[in-house]
């Protein structure tokens, strides 16, 4: 099928996890761009800061996106207030787990799902009705490149990654002559807070790690940053792309699952213990 162009600049858009990271990211770029911007986070105190750093209109909405009700209340919120056709919504929330599956907390797994997955689920059901009323606009959910491919320590993560990836597939093939369409976003390695801010009870390596030291270990590795993000984001948007991918080292990712879908980990493991290197190094100079 053709690609249709979904331009963005200028007209409203939805964000959430717009505190910190890519959303944050994805509000400045298009809050410059003159997008009238509805922001929604947990984080109250970085909310205020993201709108604080907005220079055109915006509705600012501390929101639990794992509450569908709470997120069915904004969408009311968000269609009063709009001035022109909503032209993406962004599913953006997200937070981390780190554990084996033998060490694994079904408390820790339920609360990542319910803001990983169902976070996004419950936006689009919310946001939807406004898109199809109107007969235009994008649906884009963030998965991730651990919703391209397994990685141990992961579990939780991946499953719900995973499940972002296929609910946002089969929403794409219903949309079919609607108007609008869904997207899934792949984003690799980002330098935002999520690794710092996730549920870790004991390093699951068993190299006696800190918390902190497993965060610093995960930044050092990124290779994008926030607002690079939202701008391969917005362009793939604007492009008319289905998935878009974020990052050199989410090709890296989506081409090994494709060539090796079931020994992509050796490859990247390889690629990994040599990245680690080069960030130890980098951290003793």
């Amino acid at each position: 099928m053709p690609r249709t162009s979904r331009p963005l600049s200028g007209r409203p858009v939805m964000i959430t996890g717009a505190a910190s990271g890519i959303g944050r990211g994805l509000a400045e770029l298009l809050s410059r761009r003159g997008s009238p911007v509805a922001i929604a986070d947990i984080d109250a105190d970085g909310l205020k800061q993201t709108a604080a750093g907005l220079d055109g209109p915006v509705l600012t909405r501390v929101l639990d996106v794992s509450d569908a009700a709470d997120q069915l209340a904004f969408a009311g919120e968000v269609r009063e207030w709009l001035n022109a056709p909503l032209a993406a919504v962004f599913n953006n929330a997200g937070v981390a787990v780190s554990s084996s599956v033998l060490d694994s907390v079904p408390d820790d797994d339920e609360w990542l799902r319910r803001i990983n997955f169902d976070g996004v689920v419950n936006g689009t059901r919310a946001f939807l009705p406004i898109l199809v009323e109107q007969g235009s606009g994008a649906i884009v959910n963030t998965s991730s490149v651990f919703g391209l491919a397994g990685m141990p320590y992961q579990s939780a993560y991946c499953a719900a990654k995973f499940a972002v990836r296929g609910f946002t597939d089969a929403l794409r093939q219903e949309l079919r002559g609607t108007g609008v369409s869904a997207v899934t976003v792949h984003p690799g390695g980002i330098r935002t807070n999520i690794a710092r801010n996730g549920r870790v009870r004991k390093d699951p390596e068993g190299r006696g790690r800190t918390h902190e030291q497993m965060a610093a270990e995960f930044e050092a590795m990124t290779m994008t940053t926030p607002e690079r993000a939202a701008e391969i984001i917005c362009r793939g948007v604007e492009r008319g792309k289905a998935r878009i991918l974020v990052g050199p080292d989410a090709y890296l990712f989506d081409t090994l699952t494709r060539v090796t879908p079931t020994h992509y980990y050796d490859v990247l493991s390889i690629v990994m213990g040599l990245a680690r290197g080069r960030a130890a190094k980098g951290a003793g100079q």
